[in-house]
């Protein structure tokens, strides 16, 4: 996006306006009676019509403005909030997405303004509530804009035909304030509007029409008629106190007293183009300390150091820059499970913890539509129909609980329903019939549920159109696989089902640990690494054909690299095992030294090598020779079907 197309500009903001709204008609669907929630999602759709006219998307102001007016009655009193009456303006807001990117068709919006018509007529039969404000005979008002409003994009002639709309409308323009014609300035605006407003219209209204230039311009609203109560001889004059809107020198005063912090918002491209720049400075920063420590002097090794530091202190900051809290992403659920309890029938409630948990940009965006598939299959497949959830004991609402935590250099996400559980019965046998298992091959647990990410694997007994055609769940663990993370299922009967997914903080700079294994050179993600230990000559020679090490009482299985990966030397005296969690399990990798840390850009492979499982990307080192980062998962994966054959051989 350039800073400079305002048409762009518009479509980001609208965007926001719109999940605004959307969370306020979400948070609208359970308080029905909060006035509040009224009014914040009339101020959206309000914003996002003066937003549209102003940016010439006239189908987009014309299609809001009858959504605006339909929240307008609701914010009066005049109708109630119903569920109907939200369903309805979600859908609405659907259409107004389609109508800011420019792909929407009149006869869907037509459709939505049909239902919304007699959305509102129903709710007309509902008891209203009670409209705070009296009914007034009108208003006399004086305004004046700052004289930069016009550059600013505010138009008053479009301001006095939304007072005209309002009601029965004088206008009297004065020019008392016009300066001579040689000092004039065609761009500003010095006249003074007077008008005088009659009918029953409330202060709001009037101050809504202003909403966008409310801080910085002069304005005087008084009422000019009385209140006559039904039965009384004579009217009640009821005095309304006087609104001044603060002068721009006093506005400014007091914008400049509030210590709020200030925001720029940057293209997510250059982001990653200084992340880029960041990731360069890294890595001469290591070549320059390795030659400093080779070769130069005290004054050259102090100056990397200090470089080192600063390209540290660079990189972390340009790290913070790059995260966002994970809540941006779970707040876009809410909606899916709005969808959702309405298409399956179900009573459904959204659950979330640990919004706060900061996740790199990139990560977010990829995690999205996995996470959407995780969640159409804990409600359709997982959470049971209302009655059945009362013969089970439970309450009629399935509840849906996604929750994030940090956990070294990962972000723990989990999924987790209170449903049924996943049925071990019928996920072997469809194992079975699709070919993946033999009859009574030994499964433990862990095996037997991650089945379900088998390419076509679906247990479902009907085809639906959420779930049940086998496509999605092998998707979700690829998408996951390529962020270097994994992802654990845990079930028990009649409780519920548990998904975790454990993914990098980032994917651009990670702490590693740089191993050598025969003559070449490799990065293990610190966040994986348990522990380092020796192995020595007797506990290799024990292990042959067994592979596994007793750690504090515990069998470890460990792989050993050099073999895995057909480098051709001979071991080293002295091997190190490296211990790598895995999910749940841990396993050792055999290698022939530990180099130590390293700061770890990640580079991706190249087209022609981007098919080599076990790797997940490569880093220069300091002295520019290329190191290949490991991927710890699918690495396991591939040996263990190489480590069975030895065991079998052995």
């Amino acid at each position: 996006m350039s800073a400079d197309d305002p048409i762009a500009a518009f479509r980001v903001e609208a965007a926001e306006v719109l999940d605004q709204v959307e969370q306020g008609l979400l948070d609208l669907g359970h308080r029905l009676d909060d006035t509040d929630l009224v009014d914040a999602v009339f101020r959206g759709l309000h914003t996002l019509k003066g937003s549209g006219a102003m940016f010439g998307f006239d189908a987009l102001a014309a299609f809001t403005h009858h959504c605006e007016s339909a929240f307008d009655q609701v914010r009066k009193g005049s109708v109630p909030a119903t569920a109907q009456l939200v369903a309805v303006i979600l859908s609405a807001g659907d259409h107004m997405r389609a109508l800011v990117d420019g792909d929407a068709p009149k006869a869907e919006g037509d459709a939505i303004l049909v239902r919304l018509a007699a959305a509102v007529e129903s709710a007309r039969g509902e008891p209203a509530l009670p409209s705070a404000a009296p009914a007034l005979l009108g208003w006399a008002m004086s305004f004046r804009l700052p004289a930069n409003a016009m550059v600013n994009g505010s138009n008053p002639l479009m301001l006095l035909d939304e007072l005209r709309e309002l009601g029965e409308c004088t206008i009297v323009a004065r020019t008392d304030t016009v300066p001579p014609l040689d000092k004039l300035v065609a761009t500003d605006i010095h006249l003074t509007w007077d008008v005088t407003l009659t009918g029953d219209i409330s202060r709001d209204d009037i101050e809504d029409v202003f909403i966008f230039v409310m801080d910085d311009m002069t304005l005087s609203i008084e009422p000019r008629g009385a209140i006559v109560h039904e039965g009384d001889d004579a009217a009640e004059t009821v005095p309304e106190p006087t609104f001044e809107a603060a002068e721009p020198e006093a506005a400014a005063a007091r914008s400049a007293a509030k210590p709020a912090g200030e925001s720029v918002r940057v293209p997510a491209e250059r982001l990653d183009a200084l992340m880029d720049r960041v990731g360069e400075l890294v890595i001469a920063q290591s070549r320059l300390s390795q030659l400093a420590h080779q070769d130069g002097g005290v004054a050259m090794r102090s100056i990397s150091e200090e470089i080192e530091r600063l390209a540290g202190e660079l990189r972390d900051t340009m790290m913070v820059l790059r995260m966002v809290p994970v809540g941006q992403l779970f707040g876009r659920f809410r909606r899916l499970i709005h969808d959702l309890s309405r298409d399956t029938g179900k009573a459904i409630e959204l659950v979330t913890e640990g919004e706060a948990t900061e996740v790199d940009k990139t990560v977010i965006e990829r995690l999205f539509d996995p996470l959407v598939h995780l969640i159409r299959n804990s409600c359709d497949h997982g959470l049971e129909m209302p009655e059945d959830r009362r013969d089970a004991g439970k309450p009629d609402a399935g509840t849906v609980r996604l929750s994030a935590h940090q956990a070294g250099g990962e972000v723990v996400i989990t999924i987790r329903d209170d449903g049924r559980g996943i049925d071990r019965a019928r996920v072997r046998a469809k194992a079975e019939a699709n070919g993946l298992i033999q009859p009574d091959q030994p499964l433990n647990d862990g095996e037997l549920l991650q089945m379900i990410f088998h390419p076509g694997f679906s247990t479902a007994a009907q085809v639906t159109n959420l779930s049940g055609r086998g496509v999605g769940m092998d998707v979700v663990k690829r998408t996951i696989e390529s962020l270097r993370g994994t992802i654990d299922v845990a079930s028990v009967d009649g409780a519920g089902s548990t998904i975790t997914l454990r993914i990098p903080l980032t994917l651009a700079i990670i702490e590693g640990l740089l191993i050598r294994v025969g003559e070449g050179r490799y990065v293990v993600p610190l966040s994986a690494v348990e522990e380092c230990l020796e192995l020595t000559r007797e506990e290799d020679g024990r292990s042959r054909g067994q592979n596994l090490i007793t750690l504090r009482d515990r069998l470890i299985p460990f792989v050993r690299l050099r073999e895995m990966f057909a480098t051709g030397t001979s071991p080293d005296p002295f091997q190190k095992i490296v211990v790598v969690s895995v999910g749940q399990e841990r396993v050792g990798l055999v290698v022939d030294q530990i180099i130590g840390n390293h700061q770890t850009v990640i580079k991706p492979l190249t087209v022609l090598h981007r098919g080599v499982g076990s790797f997940a990307g490569a880093t220069i080192l300091g002295d520019g020779s290329v190191a290949l980062i490991l991927d710890i998962g699918q690495l396991v994966a591939a040996a263990q079907p190489r480590e069975e054959r030895l065991r079998a051989v052995g």
